[in-house]
């Protein structure tokens, strides 16, 4: 009888069994295979590419209606307004204008957001505080900021104070309720991981509820700055100049006066610029920095 001798270095592997063959990739995807994404849908997942794409309608549309209804008194072209923006720009006098509102914009838009956080302080620390925020809140925030305009102008005068402070009014109480709303909807079991882990005072504001809130004090500065910037354009309409000089909604105005309603489009336009470069520029850039890196959106 021969023997058979099987090397020992030769390793025997059995035989599998189909009924355990998986596929790795559905097995890590809970069964469903990814298949791989064309090229449309490439493009279609681009933010930037979807939103480039509703503005090119949008002025596909207005060229197109502007020439049908053939009257520049009404709505001028996209191609002459475009014209007309350029040539504020070349000129100088567009750019001056949206300097001009930008400063003001800035100094009323920080001066809110310094009192929107002295009310939440008091707010957050006792319930007097809590009391006086959420009293006032309420008396003033329905009240348009515009409305104020003619006793900012009894109160300080022709010039910068008066916009300033309606631009103030704008911005605290759309802030403060915010910040004051996300603070209280911190939830409880994040405040106890704080508590256990020693923090207090500004560690505990900075490290927990900050974070655990900023999806809604974000969401408070976003509409404070539309609520300035719009009542900013208004107040520098009725208004118009300050200190001899003027803003978009004086370019705006004097351009309605003198009938060149290309020229009034170009002002409208620099200010939806302004607005679209401050949402995607400033404001995605802290969300991305901020709430995403804190887990707080997808």
């Amino acid at each position: 009888m021969t023997e058979t001798i099987t090397s020992p270095s030769v390793s025997r592997v059995p035989p599998q069994r189909t009924e355990y063959v998986r596929d790795t990739v559905a097995s890590r995807n809970f069964g469903v295979v990814e298949k791989p994404l064309t090229a449309w849908e490439r493009l279609y997942n681009k933010g930037w590419l979807r939103k480039s794409f509703i503005i090119l309608v949008i002025s596909i549309a207005w060229e197109t209606y502007a020439r049908f209804l053939d009257n520049a008194l009404l709505v001028p072209t996209l191609t002459d307004t475009l014209t007309a923006l350029w040539g504020g720009l070349y000129g100088g006098e567009i750019l001056n204008k949206a300097l001009n509102s930008v400063r003001l914009l800035f100094q009323g838009y920080a001066a809110g957001l310094f009192l929107a956080m002295v009310f939440t302080a008091l707010a957050m620390m006792s319930q007097l505080g809590n009391d006086l925020l959420e009293t006032l809140t309420a008396m003033f925030n329905p009240l348009p900021a515009i409305a104020l305009l003619p006793l900012s102008l009894i109160w300080f005068g022709l010039g910068d104070k008066s916009i300033i402070f309606v631009l103030v009014h704008s911005v605290l109480w759309a802030v403060a309720l915010n910040t004051h709303s996300g603070f209280k909807s911190v939830s409880n079991t994040l405040r106890m991981v704080g508590r256990n882990y020693g923090l207090g005072g500004l560690g505990y504001v900075l490290r927990i509820l900050i974070p655990a809130a900023f999806p809604s004090i974000l969401t408070g500065l976003k509409i404070g700055w539309a609520f300035a910037w719009r009542t900013l354009i208004a107040a520098e309409l009725v208004f118009g100049a300050t200190s001899g000089k003027g803003g978009l909604g004086w370019y705006i105005y004097e351009n309605k006066n003198l009938l060149d309603i290309p020229a009034v489009f170009a002002g409208l336009l620099t200010v939806i610029l302004i607005g679209l470069a401050v949402e995607n520029l400033v404001f995605r850039n802290i969300e991305a920095a901020t709430v995403r890196k804190w887990g707080m959106q997808n």
